[in-house]
């Protein structure tokens, strides 16, 4: 039981935004804690919308310590379906 306590306690959940060159997209996702295992995942052939352009970069983090924040923002910034909004947070200049 304590175990798992202290795994709770210390676990960090990342909202994060991928793009691809090839498709010219971003993509918003929601992972636990190891970020980069799920970016490699991401570019991997899969059938999945990340799947067959194993191009996805990295362009924007944010770390939580709960998950239902995460969950929250990650939703929060699908629900904007704005690119000038995204490029905005990510820190890309958009032109009006």
């Amino acid at each position: 039981m304590w175990g798992f306590l202290y795994l709770n306690l210390f676990m960090m959940f990342h909202v994060y935004i991928l793009f691809s060159q090839h498709k010219n997209r971003y993509y918003v996702g929601f992972t636990g804690d190891d970020l980069g295992e799920r970016i490699r995942k991401h570019n991997t052939n899969h059938k999945g919308f990340t799947g067959k352009t194993g191009d996805w970069v990295l362009m924007h983090k944010e770390i939580f310590d709960n998950k239902q924040a995460a969950i929250k923002r990650e939703a929060s910034i699908k629900g904007w379906k704005s690119l000038k909004l995204i490029e905005q947070l990510i820190g890309l200049e958009h032109p009006d």
